[in-house]
């Protein structure tokens, strides 16, 4: 059977992610999948006439079978899913994934270990920070290492609290290895591989923000940890990232709902993207024996 399939992105993103565009849509090609890009920004989405509608540079658009949602807009994807088309990541999914506070919430649940952790409203912050100097800000839908803040004293502090523009933050111990993280790739319930990054001049590891990256092979304590989470989870494609303890542990830090594999296509010969499609298929023909 031949699928359609939009990937959807920004104007922005489309242009910096050309390649790995280019990349989606022929291993679709190659499985039997026409994948169209879809702008984000050409894309209207609605009620008319009492029925749901997208439209696409103001004109009615066929539906296609399934959309991977490649920008974050959660609303977006709960739209298209009630239009009856499969998403990859889910609206559930990228709700959790793009709000650091509710991801920690729902991983506490599974009892694995993560560094001590405030959920803050900006109107509520407190003129005393609620954990030691020093400690890390995090805007809750910040991602790729930005709107991310190394606090030292009571002066960047406060010069933070006031510059930050999100409603929501999360403060945290930063009682780790700094510079360290590990990314754990994964495609639905499959670990695909793991990169080590690693920062000289940063506490942030990001590959984007000049890290360095190596794989990284789980031990059998890492691998259980990235299972348990991904048994409770219906994930997609995803990236999960933990912190390095000072003991070496792993420590739960965040869900990367559109994960990029720069790093694990610099350090591997893995062929994510081919799993991903393989995957997506494999969706689409329990969705159509489930119609049918």
């Amino acid at each position: 059977m031949k699928y359609l399939g939009w990937l959807i992105y920004n104007k922005k993103d489309a242009i910096q992610n050309n390649a790995y565009i280019n990349w989606f849509i022929e291993e679709a090609r190659l499985q039997n999948i026409t994948l169209e890009l879809i702008l984000r920004e050409e894309l209207t989405i609605g009620i008319t006439n009492n029925q749901r509608s997208v439209r696409y540079q103001n004109e009615d658009i066929h539906l296609p079978d399934f959309a991977v949602v490649r920008t974050i807009d959660p609303f977006l994807s709960l739209h298209l899913e009630s239009c009856g088309i499969l998403v990859l990541n889910s609206s559930g999914i990228s709700t959790l994934c793009n709000n650091k506070a509710l991801s920690h919430h729902y991983i506490h649940n599974l009892e694995l270990p993560m560094v001590d952790t405030m959920f803050i409203q900006k109107g509520s912050i407190p003129t005393t920070p609620p954990i030691p100097y020093p400690f890390i800000v995090k805007e809750v839908a910040g991602r790729g290492g930005k709107q991310v803040y190394f606090i030292n004293h009571k002066q960047e502090w406060e010069n933070c609290i006031s510059s930050i523009s999100s409603s929501e933050i999360i403060i945290q111990s930063c009682n780790v290895t700094l510079g360290q993280d590990i990314r754990v790739f994964v495609v639905g319930t499959e670990i695909v591989g793991a990169v080590k990054r690693e920062s000289s001049s940063d506490f942030r590891a990001n590959y984007k923000l000049g890290g360095s990256a190596e794989w990284y092979q789980l031990s059998i304590k890492e691998f259980d940890i990235v299972k348990k989470i991904i048994n409770n989870f219906d994930f997609d494609m995803v990236g999960i990232d933990f912190l390095i303890g000072k003991d070496g542990a792993f420590l739960f830090n965040e869900i990367e709902d559109i994960v990029g594999s720069r790093t694990l296509s610099a350090v591997s010969d893995v062929n994510i993207l081919k799993k991903y499609v393989t995957h997506i298929k494999r969706k689409l023909s329990i969705k159509h024996l489930k119609v049918h």
